[in-house]
């Protein structure tokens, strides 16, 4: 890890001397003032001395007033030893005396991270891709109790995320986000607490398996749905047959209510345009039919001369 290593160093060498180094309105204002102080008493007095010594107090006085945005706090350190936090706003230091080394920002930060090719409890690789929302309640803590917070935070929720992942099967990872959310919250708000920072919440946006494995999961899946399918029609056919032994009950002692059926039956045959439907005589007879189906076929050849509704009706 010799690369990652110099490039977070690069990183806190960038931020450390962008914190010392912070020009502002106030720090140009007075060397512009010194600056025409020194032509001033150099045009009067015919002595270039002056312009240096008003160009050195420029210097000097300029190092003095700092600002710090709404949502920093200055990290004041006298000769090494910290004093306190300053800002927002506008405020002084002693010059070569006392030292900014950082500006903590408050605001809610979005750090993201991930797991690669991490083992879950049943051994499948994954690779997990997550955001923490996180920000600092205690400058003073983060400033003193860590070397670089931000990078603190950051392998503290790569590392919690790895350990969940680790006791978590594969099927729990996929189907309880919420849970691994709130659990992994927990240890890495309990791992930075100490450095004055609270974490507000972790989101997964995106788990990936193998491909190999993807394809297992979905002819599983496949099979689950038509194994769930069978198992509806398959109650589907019970409760039909259920129904038809209560109707078949009904029929039983009412035959009145049978024929009525049976009617109903022919009725919806007929409607049928070229339907052939073949009644034994004996059913028509019993049921008296015979002259109510000749005058629905006289209707029908008025209505449809294009129909080829025939019914046979067999001799038994």
């Amino acid at each position: 890890m010799p690369a990652m290593d110099e490039v977070l160093a690069a990183r806190r060498a960038a931020r450390a001397s962008r914190s010392q180094s912070r020009a502002n309105v106030v720090s140009i204002f007075i060397l512009l003032v010194s600056f025409l102080a020194g032509i001033v008493m150099t045009a009067g007095t015919q002595n270039p001395g002056w312009l240096v010594i008003w160009i050195l107090a420029g210097l000097f006085f300029s190092q003095s007033p700092k600002i710090a945005k709404q949502w920093e706090r200055a990290v004041v350190l006298r000769l090494g030893k910290y004093t306190g936090l300053r800002g927002p706003g506008l405020f002084w230091i002693t010059p070569f005396v006392e030292t900014i080394s950082i500006y903590i920002d408050q605001r809610v930060i979005t750090t993201s991270f991930a797991a690669e090719e991490t083992l879950t409890s049943d051994t499948v690789p994954v690779n997990v891709d997550a955001v923490l929302f996180w920000m600092v309640h205690d400058s003073e803590k983060a400033a003193l109790e860590v070397q670089d917070y931000t990078q603190a935070v950051s392998w503290a929720a790569q590392t919690g995320l790895r350990d969940i992942i680790g006791r978590t099967s594969l099927s729990e990872l996929l189907r309880g986000r919420e849970r691994i959310e709130a659990e992994l919250q927990a240890l890495i708000d309990q791992r930075s607490n100490p450095w004055g920072v609270t974490v507000q919440s972790v989101e997964m946006r995106d788990i990936v398996i193998p491909t190999s494995l993807q394809d297992a999961m979905s002819r599983e899946a496949q099979a689950s749905r038509e194994k769930s399918a069978r198992i509806i029609l398959g109650q589907a056919e019970v409760e039909i047959a259920h129904l038809f032994f209560e109707a078949a009950k009904s029929y039983e002692n009412n035959p009145t209510a049978l024929h009525l059926r049976a009617m109903n039956i022919l009725y919806e045959g007929l409607k049928e345009k070229g339907a052939l439907m073949v009644v034994p005589s004996n059913v028509v007879e019993s049921m008296g039919l015979g002259g109510m189906m000749g005058a629905a076929a006289l209707r029908g050849q008025q209505t449809m001369p294009a129909t080829n509704t025939k019914i046979a009706s067999p001799a038994v």
